[in-house]
């Protein structure tokens, strides 16, 4: 088939044919020398020929000029524009092309902007919102599932929902809170999840928000200050009773030692002088808990770690069960206080029941996992677990889990108990991630 630049070139030719046949004989029949007829002819075939030939040039060059136009706005180029010089319909089609290419690029200019808006709103607002496409490859993320996922969107960006651990939280139902320890943080999230298409392919958006984290901040300062003025007021008031009941104990015994009634009295002093050590010492396991400082991180071997941890308890040795080789970022002073205390209930509860205390951990998504498991009672109620100053043990102060919980979201980590499944008793996890920082 023909293109167009030969068809027109051959129509051109074919229309001056005629009169450029007519014009060949008109000369070879002018009675005329031969070296003036030879250069008539060949003006009048050369001017039929050249006049085709420009007639294609004025054709195909606008046409030509026109493609790159559109091959330019399709590449996304918009800088390009079309001479219109003259006034006819050619030069209204080049003038169409234009006023096309300025449109166009006045709303890529808007689609950027609104995106750019967008964009930044994403990264400024607290929940982390992720992107998938239809292969569940991650495609979008904004600052906050970076700082979630401890990594750049550069490193995230084309990993699946399951290398990212993001699998349970695309199929959690939505409204409901869930607890989960990520690389970068943890706490009590919800998920909210939707889809929207973008270039045809469907994709899914999830946006994951903390429930916890401020209310416990702020549940935190309101008994921090319940702390200090309790420990103020009543330490006012121990430390003379605790010395008043102490010399009248003396006096008793120098006076009255044979009578009943100073043996009595020497008792009831007694009495109040215990109490009011075991008072002192329960405000000081409180105000513990409120003057927590801010964790001194250090190379920390878990291994060794939990060997020291597991010698401690002198009651019911624990069994460890090896590991992988794993070192974290941590306090370790902290880290240990948290673990003996896990343990001290671990062996509290197996000692009801003559069971066993045992300790391990593994590693994985960027993360290691601390357990102590127990063959006690197990759990009857969990809703009260972290509240300060709850207790079930007689000589408890309420303070072990809170204080252990604490420690470990100070390390961007999580603490969780719960039943076993595969047994009578308890698990305690407590969640680290590999490459932990403090946090306030």
């Amino acid at each position: 088939m023909l293109s167009l630049e030969r068809r027109v070139m051959l129509t051109a030719l074919l229309g001056g044919f005629p009169a450029a046949v007519t014009a060949a004989l008109a000369l070879w029949r002018w009675d005329a020398p031969a070296d003036v007829r030879w250069p008539l002819l060949a003006l009048a075939v050369g001017g039929w020929i050249g006049s085709a030939f420009a007639l294609r040039r004025h054709i195909s060059y606008p046409l030509r000029t026109l493609a790159n136009l559109l091959a330019a706005i399709r590449e996304g180029d918009y800088s390009l524009r079309m001479r219109t010089g003259r006034n006819d319909s050619l030069a209204e089609a080049l003038h169409e092309a234009n006023q096309l290419t300025e449109t166009l690029r006045a709303q890529r200019i808007g689609a950027i902007e609104a995106a750019a808006l967008l964009q930044k709103v994403m990264d400024e607002i607290d929940a982390a919102v992720f992107a998938f496409d239809e292969a569940g490859k991650l495609r979008l993320v904004n600052h906050a599932g970076e700082r979630l996922l401890a990594g750049p969107a550069t490193r995230l960006i084309g990993k699946t929902a399951e290398e990212l651990d993001l699998t349970g939280c695309l199929a959690a139902e939505p409204g409901r809170a869930f607890d989960k320890v990520f690389p970068g943080g943890s706490g009590r999230w919800s998920a909210r999840r939707s889809r929207f298409r973008e270039n045809g392919r469907p994709h899914d958006l999830l946006a994951l928000a903390d429930l916890t984290r401020e209310l416990r901040e702020e549940e935190l300062q309101a008994w921090q200050r319940l702390v200090r003025v309790l420990s103020h007021e009543l330490n006012n008031s121990l430390a003379p009773i605790q010395s008043i009941a102490g010399s009248l104990a003396d006096r008793v015994r120098r006076g009255v030692a044979q009578e009943r009634d100073g043996a009595d009295m020497i008792e009831g002093l007694g009495v109040i002088e215990r109490r009011s050590e075991a008072l002192g010492r329960f405000l000081s396991a409180y105000a513990k808990l409120a003057r927590l400082p801010e964790p001194r991180l250090e190379a920390v071997d878990v291994a060794q770690l939990v060997e020291r941890v597991a010698g401690v308890e002198t009651r019911l040795r624990p069994s460890v069960e090896p590991g992988p080789p794993v070192e974290i970022a941590a306090d370790p002073d902290q880290l240990e206080q948290a673990l003996i205390n896990l343990v001290r209930n671990g062996a509290d509860a197996a000692l009801e029941t003559g069971g066993a205390v045992r300790l391990s951990w593994s590693a994985g998504h960027g993360l290691v996992e601390i357990r102590v498991e127990d063959e006690g009672p197990g759990l009857a109620d969990d809703a009260n677990l972290f509240v300060p100053f709850y207790t079930t043990k007689p000589d408890g102060a309420g303070v072990g889990l809170v204080l252990s919980r604490k420690i470990a979201e100070r390390h961007g980590g999580a603490l969780t108990l719960s039943n076993r499944d595969d047994g009578r008793g308890c698990v305690s996890r407590l969640q680290l991630p590999l490459a932990a920082t403090a946090s306030s």
